[in-house]
């Protein structure tokens, strides 16, 4: 199974969360809004010109930085 970085996905593609390398401060905040490893993330929209990615994890939607989402590693769901 490859990896790859949420910054990267496409909007629409669906994927699932293997690893969150942020800083513990915004690993609490991120963990509590439902991101953890095994668990299912949707990329909704990219913000234009490298602003926040809009994503949805269970029945949340986030708005999250680019740099944060640089350091949340996904594997392709297969379909």
């Amino acid at each position: 199974m490859s990896t790859t970085r949420l910054s990267s996905l496409k909007p629409g593609q669906s994927a699932q969360i293997t690893a969150l390398n942020v800083e513990p401060g915004v690993e609490r905040r991120l963990y509590a809004l439902g991101f953890r490893c095994g668990q299912e993330i949707h990329l909704l929209r990219q913000g234009w010109m490298a602003g926040p990615l809009h994503v949805r994890i269970c029945m949340t939607e986030v708005m999250l930085r680019r740099c944060d989402a640089d350091q949340i590693h996904v594997a392709a769901v297969s379909e």
